[in-house]
């Protein structure tokens, strides 16, 4: 099989929220864009055309719904509730430095969060994800949020979750996973573009 036909794997994190702004653990409050992220949004979507996508998904909350939207896809799209982002428990609207100053040495991707979920649990939910779309025959965008997104790309590689650490990920960049020469070999096919964000 030549790697022209083989599927690639499309992530798109949603646009800017105030919280992530100001480095805010944002997992299950319901956070809306700003207006750079809307305009960057439209961005995506103009980074995106001419794709054809087989599946789009967004996670339900209203920065990934939205920033899909908003990219232009939100008529095709499906929601998919494996998709929220990592549930941070007492660490929700907290920034680093503030969960550090309580424990020092803390890190989301290896030690979780007490009354959200540990990373076993975000990649379980990675993994799921992983199965349905290696089952679509065709290209598939996701429109979700950063921690999530790192994980699942650490969970397509056959990483474990810990691995989502070394990924970083800007608001409304795209990112894409796919394959080397067969459906064997998962790679990251480029990761964290911005090119099309703008102030």
């Amino acid at each position: 099989m030549k790697t022209s036909v083989l599927p690639t794997i499309y992530l798109a994190r949603h646009g800017e929220t105030a919280w992530s702004v100001t480095g805010q653990h944002t997992g299950r409050t319901d956070m809306p864009l700003t207006e750079r992220g809307q305009r960057n949004a439209q961005r995506l979507g103009e980074r995106l055309a001419g794709l054809d996508f087989a599946k789009v998904f967004t996670s339900p909350s209203q920065r990934a719904s939205r920033t899909c939207a908003l990219a232009g896809f939100g008529a095709v799209a499906e929601v998919d509730s494996a998709l929220v982002e990592w549930n941070y428990g007492q660490y929700e609207g907290l920034r680093t430095a503030e969960i550090h100053a309580k424990l020092p040495g803390w890190e989301l991707f290896r030690d979780g969060c007490p009354g959200g979920e540990s990373p076993a649990q975000v990649g379980a939910r990675a993994d799921g994800v992983v199965k349905r779309v290696r089952a679509i025959q065709g290209d598939v965008l996701i429109f979700s949020s950063g921690h999530f997104l790192r994980v699942l790309a650490a969970r397509w590689l056959g990483l474990e979750p810990v691995a989502g650490r070394f990924f970083m990920l800007n608001t409304a960049s795209v990112s894409a996973l796919g394959y080397e020469n067969n459906l064997s070999s998962p790679v990251i096919r480029f990761w964290d573009d911005t090119r099309h964000v703008g102030d």
